[in-house]
């Protein structure tokens, strides 16, 4: 159906409309939706696969058409408009703040196709012209493991407009902000259950991947069950809803020294102080076993947002090797939770029922 897909993951496909996810050009003639639509659409979406739409139209009908339809609410930021389809490509990837490494663009007119190749090399394009199943066939639209987080994706997007829009409206200063979302944060050792979004994880985020490792559900149930090892995993939500599993530590316990091997967090709390929190829990575990704690940072072009946080952390660089910085906390002053934050950090010996700790 277009090009080699192998080895793309796809966060988001986006659709033209006219010809492509309908029959029919809207602003001449009645349209009937393709056949298989609706279940594409609906099967990529229980698979946590975004969706949106770049279609030359006029708003309003178009989107009235959707709703008869059935299909508006699976669309995000849908760009329904006159500019260039490059424009409105750019404009949902920096929406919903994700890649567009990991974007397909579907549409039935080369012109188009090319337009959007030319402007956005790395989007995947598929020809609309095509029997929409095909779509659901490419091995990039299908993630090896579809967790109940992935499920909600589409949803959580929705959750998190509604936080930004009630950001966006906020008189005072962002920490005033945050003290009204009630937010509560768990830490706690890597369960079997949560290895398939442990692992998917790894997989997605690229922009706050302090290594850019990614591990199998294999490694990662190997790593959990290690007793050299402490695989963390952090879930957050807040009076909108579940953000879900947002972040994840791999430690090596060394007997004198732990070596923080990988920190991930999920670009969508990125503004919520999730890597300091999660950065404080391991370095409050360290000095607990008495040891020292270093980390390390591997720059992969996508991660340098990392380095200032091991930084802002108190963790100093102390030696290279070969691509690996090495930096360590002497653990002498570690920041407290920020009061707008509710924690609760589960030990191994613990058990999820344990009573939170306030912040």
């Amino acid at each position: 159906m277009g090009q080699d897909t192998d080895e793309k993951t796809v966060k988001c496909v986006v659709w033209d409309l006219d010809d492509t996810l309908w029959n029919g050009v809207l602003a001449e003639e009645s349209v009937a939706l393709r056949p298989d639509a609706i279940e594409v659409v609906k099967s990529l979406d229980s698979r946590g696969i975004l969706q949106s739409v770049a279609s030359r139209n006029d708003h309003e009908p178009a989107m009235a058409q959707l709703v008869t339809f059935g299909l508006a609410d699976y669309f995000l930021v849908p760009q329904i408009n006159w500019r260039p389809k490059s424009a409105s490509v750019r404009a949902i990837a920096d929406r919903l703040n994700i890649g567009l490494d990991t974007f397909a663009f579907v549409d039935n007119e080369p012109f188009e196709r090319e337009e959007i190749g030319f402007t956005h090399p790395t989007v995947l394009l598929l020809d609309g012209a095509a029997p929409l199943m095909d779509v659901l066939d490419l091995s990039c639209m299908k993630p090896r493991f579809i967790t109940e987080d992935s499920k909600r994706r589409r949803l959580m997007y929705g959750e998190d407009f509604a936080r930004r829009a009630a950001e966006e409206s906020f008189e005072g200063p962002p920490e005033a902000f945050l003290a009204t979302l009630d937010m509560r944060l768990c830490i706690a050792p890597v369960a079997q259950d949560d290895l398939r979004r442990v692992e998917e994880l790894t997989e997605r985020t690229h922009q706050l991947n302090s290594t850019g490792y990614t591990y199998s559900y294999e490694d990662l149930d190997r790593l959990r069950l290690s007793p050299d090892h402490l695989l963390l995993v952090a879930d957050l939500e807040d009076r909108f809803g579940r953000y879900g599993r947002i972040g994840l530590v791999l430690v090596e316990r060394r007997p004198e020294c732990w070596m923080l091997k990988l920190l991930i967090v999920s670009c969508r709390v990125m503004s919520r102080g999730v890597g300091s929190i999660l950065l404080q829990d391991v370095m409050r575990r360290a000095r607990g076993a008495g040891a020292r704690l270093q980390a390390e940072l591997r720059d992969t072009g996508r991660n340098r947002v990392m380095n200032v946080t091991y930084r802002f952390a108190g963790f100093q660089p102390i030696e290279e090797v070969g691509d690996i910085m090495i930096f360590e906390h002497d653990l002498r002053q570690i920041p407290g939770v920020p009061g707008y934050v509710m924690l609760r950090s589960v030990d191994d010996e613990l058990d999820a029922g344990a009573a939170p700790v306030p912040a």
